[in-house]
């Protein structure tokens, strides 16, 4: 832009010489102003000539021990007053509002339902003014377009933002209601038994999770072909959990989202066998929510959590399978399975 085209407003006073001005003018001293701001009595005075020489006008009459308002400072001061009135309260109700703004955390429904929503009182024990606003969703959000200040995301490393602070990776094993595993007319004890259940599965019609279908799980223990007794199909996993609770049939529970139902023994895995899969959970931070303290004690405090899990011994930190607590790990159990079916052939 030219300086012919250039609007008044290029050529108004700094903020601070504004500032400067109207605490002088009103205290009618340069020394109190300097005081009030926290200058020396010479930088105010400084202040106060470069401000009239923007102006091409006296703002003050200096007489001995005596300071007063020209009729231009007069007007200045007037107009100055209101206009850092009206900004003092314009930033005070913008940092009120951004104080009272719930902290708005998108994940998918299976995190939200079953892992994080049975621990979010511990957070608001910890902190009691943050309001949080879960947004459960299971496509990818648009972080800063639909003003999400947190996401949890379920997805590969490859796709997880760089710096994104990983929470846990996953792990697939049937689970069931201890009545039906208890049931003596269709035993669990390995998983050829399956044949005589119903198998609860999670919908995938677009086959964007096949990782968390039953048949990668069989084939990752050597099965290829099973028949069940019946199968019954939900759109969201924790439906899937909720009828395996109830005893409707097995379902292929997500270590460590199913942690608690094991742990209150509303479900039990029959089988040792697990089967890690290629997605994990990662934290992913808005630029807008960057100086949030909010976003920055829940992402604290999530990971906190793992960590505690970890320290109770339900798994490492990182995820990874914890073979001695929770029965044999993926890669033993699924070889032996494979070395007993092998030697069932021969």
């Amino acid at each position: 832009m030219s300086k012919r085209n250039a609007t008044p407003r290029t050529r108004l006073p700094s903020l601070d010489l504004l500032k400067g001005f109207e605490a002088a003018a009103r205290h009618l001293s340069f020394t109190r102003a300097a005081e009030e701001l926290f200058l020396t009595q010479s930088a105010l005075s400084r202040q106060m000539q470069t401000l009239e020489e923007q102006l091409g006008l006296p703002l003050f009459e200096r007489r001995h021990r005596a300071l007063l308002l020209t009729e231009a400072g007069q007007r200045l001061h007037t107009t100055a007053k209101t206009v850092l009135d009206e900004l003092t309260q314009a930033v005070a109700a913008i940092r009120r509002d951004q104080a009272t703004q719930p902290l708005t955390v998108s994940t998918n429904q299976a995190f939200a339902s079953l892992w994080l929503i049975p621990r979010l009182a511990r957070f608001r024990d910890r902190h009691p003014d943050v309001d949080v606003y879960i947004s459960a969703d299971n496509r990818i959000v648009d972080l800063e377009r639909e003003r999400i200040d947190l996401a949890v995301r379920y997805c590969s490393e490859a796709m997880a933002p760089a710096g994104s602070p990983r929470l846990f990776g996953e792990r697939l094993v049937p689970v069931c209601s201890p009545a039906l595993a208890a049931d003596r007319a269709r035993p669990l004890k390995r998983p050829e038994d399956l044949a005589q259940h119903v198998l609860l599965h999670i919908d995938d019609e677009r086959g964007r999770f096949t990782w968390l279908n039953w048949s990668a799980w069989l084939a990752a223990i050597g099965i290829h072909h099973l028949t069940p007794a019946g199968s019954l199909r939900f759109n969201h996993f924790d439906q899937v959990i909720q009828a395996a609770v109830d005893g409707q049939g097995v379902a292929l529970g997500r270590e460590p989202l199913i942690d608690h139902f094991l742990q209150q023994r509303k479900l039990v895995a029959p089988f040792p066998d697990r089967y890690t899969t290629p997605r994990a959970y990662y934290i992913v931070r808005a630029s807008h929510a960057a100086l949030r303290p909010e976003a920055q004690a829940f992402s604290d405090w999530l990971q906190e959590e793992v960590r505690a899990d970890a320290a109770e011994g339900e798994r490492p930190a990182d995820g990874a399978p914890r073979g001695a607590q929770r029965g044999r790990g993926t890669a033993s159990a699924v070889s032996e399975r494979k070395t007993e079916r092998a030697q069932g052939r021969r």
